[in-house]
């Protein structure tokens, strides 16, 4: 038997929230089809999870389902013949937490193409640790590369798991990094992941003009709305902004101007259906390029038994960087 968090949603009831639950008394009968079990040993927290675990409809789309859209442990019986027993793995998106069962549980069974071997260097706490937040910012951060950006590079959402991780990464590849944050209180740790700018989020949060003066090489926007619009009025010609969140807003008002007369791109980021081979490209990138040290001092670990009370804590802006989830804790 082992334990795991379930969304239970209200079927005579669709729009009531949905009952969540920590299970203590599971066991492999309820495992989806798959080709690889793990026993996981950490999942992180981020804000998708959030949305689940206060039983917000949007993710989970199963009557009933694990949540957790991380996993990270050992391999405990593998058909496909590129996993073997005691191999270190995770997986990220993929319908973790939507349509499967995810990672706040002892178990999991998943289809092999889901599955990446943790990167040599890096262990499972840090690999949960990045999850899919760090994850995303490295999508994030191989976009604006694939721009060609040099300069300056606006991040939103700063004190957040995307923009925490994007900053570091942005940083140590010797961009210039303007952070966007409402937490008055987190300059410092901002600072520490080296940003070299802060501003307040209240700059970007009003509805910006079609264009306004052209301040950065690119950006990467984590919440979405007013706030996107602001950060793509303000990039400079032939520069890059990815969109990889909507905390603010599903909304962008915006016009064609920036495309038109400035040439900027825009370029969406999907961690969940990444193909494979950019999975692996983005993880080789993060074991390379991020700073494992500054990573862990930026991280928090939790037990499987506080991590509803920490979906609440998410949703309110109350966390700032990345938390771990110790699932047998």
């Amino acid at each position: 038997m082992w334990r795991g968090i379930e969304v239970i949603k209200n079927e005579s009831d669709r729009h009531a929230p949905a009952h969540v639950v920590l299970s203590e008394q599971l066991d492999d009968s309820i495992l989806m089809p798959g080709d690889v079990t793990i026993d996981v040993e950490f999942s992180s927290l981020n804000y998708k999870d959030g949305i689940a675990l206060t039983g917000k409809p949007g993710i989970v789309r199963e009557p009933r389902l694990i949540a957790g859209i991380d996993l990270v442990g050992i391999v405990a019986e593998s058909s496909d013949n590129r996993f073997s027993a005691g191999q270190r793995v995770l997986v990220n998106g993929c319908g973790l937490s939507e349509t499967h069962h995810g990672g706040f549980a002892e178990r999991a069974r998943v289809p092999a193409d889901w599955v990446v071997p943790v990167p040599t260097g890096i262990s499972n706490h840090q690999a949960a640790a990045i999850g899919t937040a760090g994850f995303t910012a490295m999508l994030s951060v191989l976009a604006i590369e694939r721009g060609g950006v040099s300069g300056e590079v606006l991040v939103t959402g700063a004190a957040g798991g995307v923009g925490s991780v994007a900053i570091a990464l942005l940083s140590r590849l010797g961009y210039e990094v303007t952070a966007s944050t409402g937490r008055e209180n987190e300059h410092d740790y901002l600072r520490e992941l080296g940003a070299t700018t802060i501003i307040d989020r209240a700059e970007l949060s009003a509805e910006p003009k079609a264009l306004m003066k052209q301040r950065w090489a690119g950006a990467i926007d984590a919440v979405g709305g007013s706030t996107l619009a602001s950060a793509i009025a303000a990039t400079q010609y032939g520069g890059t902004v990815t969109a990889c969140g909507n905390a603010q807003s599903n909304d962008l008002h915006t016009s064609v101007m920036p495309f038109i007369l400035r040439g900027v791109s825009l370029v969406g980021i999907n961690s969940v259906f990444t193909p494979r081979q950019l999975r692996l490209e983005a993880w080789s990138r993060l074991a390379r390029d991020l700073d494992l040290g500054l990573l862990e001092s930026t991280t928090s670990t939790i037990g499987l038994s506080d991590t509803i009370a920490a979906g609440v804590d998410i949703m309110a802006g109350r966390i700032r960087g990345r938390t771990v989830v110790e699932v047998h804790g």
